[in-house]
């Protein structure tokens, strides 16, 4: 069949990986794609805007596309889901993303949280204001200790979510927040209580009735060694998690998991796509780790993708084709037992302002990994460009987590362009924690 994925970074390579190889894709087309899409064999890039719903529209129809696969979380948010089900000539392609109801869980916090209120999934105590109820608010953070927790509601580039130790500051940060700091993302913000435990992300991919869990994923959001400076997009990410075991992951999937996706059939949500739940493990009384939900996101993780989606083995295509149909519990989910690691390489200046249009050599010369091209574009003369912050991600799979960073940063010190970055200490506080 023919297939069209929206998106144009690491995540997006690393699924067009994945849906190339599959004997069901005939023809793989990546809007907007990058210069790492634009070599993979069976794909081509093609200039669509992934919010232009009607120009996909008519390149779906032209081209025959049979399924499409939404890789980033605007379009979701966007409704294009919803969309395709409105138009006759549409509706049979299989679209891989929930409807807009069902993005909801990303594209408004306050949503999630009362969502998971409704549904006793296990999240931090939380409160919403608005710019009417400031003082609320503010009488609300004199409840909590520090840090305070403040997020956008809506989708804020990665950017909308405050951790901020000083009460007065977080005041501050509140009615700045509220009077637009962050445009009409933040006209509604949710101040929640800090839970101090370790980040994982676990992906689910689900039909709206039945479910997959994929492997586990940690990432690093900090442009810093030891998690320090801005956030960004992230540095990189580690798959699995070694203390995400069988007994917490039950944990998991009977606390979240299996009461996400019920919540969303009960609540005739139209869900047909990946739920990425970030959890926050913290120790309980007895010293075991339980899970919270930090945040729902709609599409899969990037960087996280760059490591989750190398060690699934079963053909993703076929999946997906049942993830439409309904009936995934007929598929079976083959994962390579070995650890993944990836770490990102980006630009000089990123995640503040940056140049683009940087030379990339060594590309060729890169043997025992994966590399996968986040923000890059070829060049007239075929050579391959920087055009974004995070630029090129290197992946490895080996039989232990050391050896596989090892490998990771044995390879990617083989590529060059003026002002390259990248932390070395990705995975480091999971080594530590395994000693």
């Amino acid at each position: 069949m023919n297939i069209l994925l929206l998106g144009s970074g690491g995540r997006e390579h690393a699924m067009a990986c994945k849906i190339a190889a599959s004997e069901r894709c005939s023809r793989l087309f990546v809007a907007p794609g990058n210069a790492g899409t634009a070599i993979l064999v069976k794909t081509k890039n093609v200039n669509l805007d992934p919010l232009d719903f009607s120009d996909i529209h008519a390149f779906v129809l032209a081209n025959e596309i049979q399924m499409v696969v939404v890789g980033p979380e605007a379009p979701l948010v966007a409704g294009i889901t919803d969309y395709f089900a409105s138009h006759n000539a549409l509706r049979n392609v299989m679209v891989i993303g929930p409807t807009q109801k069902g993005a909801t869980l990303e594209g408004s916090k306050d949503f999630a949280k009362e969502f998971m209120t409704r549904h006793q999934i296990p999240t931090a105590a939380h409160r919403t204001f608005t710019q009417e109820t400031l003082d609320e608010g503010v009488r609300f953070l004199h409840t909590l200790k520090p840090p305070y927790v403040l997020k956008a509601d809506g989708l804020a580039a990665g950017k909308g979510v405050l951790i901020i130790d000083n009460v007065k500051e977080a005041e501050m940060e509140l009615d700045n927040m509220l009077k637009g700091k962050f445009g009409s993302a933040s006209t509604k913000v949710v101040i929640e209580e800090y839970l101090k435990g370790v980040e994982l992300s676990v992906f689910v991919l689900s039909d709206g009735k039945h479910y997959h869990i994929l492997p586990t994923a940690k990432d690093y959001k900090r442009i810093g060694e030891g998690d320090t400076g801005l956030n960004t997009g992230g540095m990189g990410s580690i798959s699995p998690v070694h203390f995400a075991d069988k007994k917490f992951m039950q944990k998991v999937e009977e606390r979240i998991v299996i009461p996400t996706v019920k919540g969303l059939r009960d609540e005739e949500i139209g869900y047909k796509g990946f739920i990425f739940i970030g959890l926050m493990a913290v120790a309980n009384a007895e010293g075991e780790l339980d899970p919270y939900v930090i945040e729902y996101n709609v599409r899969m993780g990037d960087p996280e993708t760059e490591s989750v989606f190398p060690r699934i083995k079963s053909d993703i295509v076929e999946l997906f084709e049942h993830v439409w149909r309904g009936n995934l519990q007929q598929t079976t989910l083959e994962i390579d037992p070995r650890p993944a690691t990836c770490v990102m390489m980006v630009a000089e200046g990123y995640p503040g302002s940056y140049e683009k249009g940087k030379e990339i050599s060594g590309l060729d010369q890169v043997a025992n990994s994966l590399v996968f091209h986040a923000g890059t574009k070829q060049g007239d003369k075929g050579q391959v460009l920087t055009n974004g912050g995070r630029v090129l991600c290197v992946t490895t799979l080996a039989d232990t987590m050391p050896s596989a960073l090892l490998q990771t940063y044995q390879e990617l010190v083989k590529i060059h362009w003026d002002g390259l970055y990248y932390r070395h200490d990705i995975g480091q506080d999971l080594l530590k924690m395994m000693m």
